[in-house]
């Protein structure tokens, strides 16, 4: 198995775990502020991240690699579960995940800006074409959603596709699981805990046991496990072609939605998903 199957495969597996973020994400915001646990979430992966380091003795990022691994952080670490928590206060998890199928278009732009990647043209085509499929979807299963909410997905979809070029960038760098699932996240730490305890509930008594796991879901699967596949994909297959693995994710995504949630998932779904399928599988065909 060559190089960038192995990345691939990776990539894919990084996308199975990050589908069950926004559903678990919109159990979680239903009973604690958002604010709250954005920051609870990325202190819980900051303790684990610190932990795992200092077991493994994990290469020190030099100071060079310091304003790449703060874009990172306030791309994935801040940015993108802040926005999407926001969101999902005003729409469901279904409708939302739609528009994780414009990531790798986001990513794919960055990657030309910040890695120095150059795919090819009928690449780009089939990125666009499958990001076009996802965002009609979202426009025509829309109605009775709220914009304030589909604002803060394509700004969430904006700053998550930067701090993935960037991460997988410099996970060439440091090695693909400690950019993001180490030391980003130390590096918020700090901050994250100042506002965990300036931030935590002064009870929490009511708060169901679906919250509990959701927040442990996403504290330590979707802020930590997940990338520990995706960034070693992205840099194994490249940042450009393993992304558009992410036009699955609102497929598998919407599925947990249905069966967990029990929001309505209709036959336009399994129309889009399948042209969906096929941009990426053509995506990857053309990406080098």
């Amino acid at each position: 198995m060559n190089v960038i199957t192995k990345g691939w495969i990776y990539g894919f597996i990084g996308v199975l775990i990050f589908s069950g973020s926004l559903p678990a994400t919109r159990v979680a915001v239903g009973e604690l502020d958002p604010y709250f646990l954005t920051v609870f979430r990325a202190a819980i992966a900051g303790l684990l991240s610190v932990l795992v380091i200092l077991i493994l003795r994990a290469k020190r990022p030099e100071k060079s690699d310091i304003v790449s691994l703060i874009i990172v952080a306030l791309g994935v670490v801040i940015g993108f579960p802040l926005l999407t928590a926001l969101a999902l206060e005003h729409n469901t998890s279904a409708h939302a995940i739609v528009f994780l199928g414009l990531l790798p278009l986001s990513k794919a732009i960055f990657a030309v800006i910040r890695g120095g990647e150059r795919p090819s043209p009928v690449f780009w085509v089939f990125s666009v074409i499958g990001s076009l499929l996802v965002a009609g979807f979202a426009f025509f299963k829309g109605g009775g959603s709220s914009l304030l909410g589909d604002f803060y997905m394509l700004i969430s979809i904006i700053v998550c596709g930067l701090g993935y070029a960037e991460g997988a960038k410099l996970s060439r760098k440091l090695g693909n699981w400690q950019v993001i699932s180490s030391w980003a996240l130390v590096l918020s730490l700090p901050f994250m805990a100042i506002l965990t305890i300036y931030l935590f509930p002064s009870s929490w008594e009511g708060i169901s046991m679906g919250t509990y796991m959701s927040l442990a879901y996403v504290s330590l699967f979707s802020m930590y496990i997940g990338f520990v596949f995706w960034y070693r994909g992205l840099s194994q297959g490249g940042i450009a072609s393993v992304g558009q693995l992410q036009l699955l994710q609102p497929f598998f995504g919407l599925l947990l939605a249905a069966v967990i949630l029990q929001e309505e998932v209709g036959f336009l779904l399994v129309l889009v998903n399948a042209g969906v399928v096929f941009c990426v599988a053509a995506a990857k065909q053309f990406s080098r």
